[in-house]
């Protein structure tokens, strides 16, 4: 069975955050294109949920959550079977501190 994929409103604010970071930093373009390579990473993870590696540094969490790269991003999902979905939590950027990507609320 083919799941739904969701994102939650922490990881949507992330990849609003980078955009607009990259809009100012470089252009719209340059940020519209790392945007749409973020989302386009998770195309196909709805028929095959654990294609992404086991993030580690969750694991002292009940879920068990997982991750795609794109780049220098981390995105970060686990699998809800209540609901029958992939829940994407976070759209982390590697070049942080590794203890943020505990924030996740």
């Amino acid at each position: 069975m083919e799941l739904e994929v969701y994102w939650l409103e922490f990881a949507e604010n992330k990849l609003h955050d980078i955009y607009d970071y990259y809009s100012l930093k470089a252009n719209k373009r340059v940020a519209q294109k790392l945007v749409k390579g973020i989302l386009d990473t998770t195309i196909g993870v709805e028929k095959q949920p654990k294609i992404g590696q086991i993030e580690i540094s969750l694991q002292h969490r009940k879920e068990e959550f997982r991750y795609l790269i794109f780049k220098n991003y981390k995105i970060i999902y686990w699998i809800n079977d209540e609901f029958q979905r992939i829940e994407i939590v976070n759209v982390f950027a590697t070049k942080q501190d590794p203890k943020k990507i505990n924030e996740m609320e």
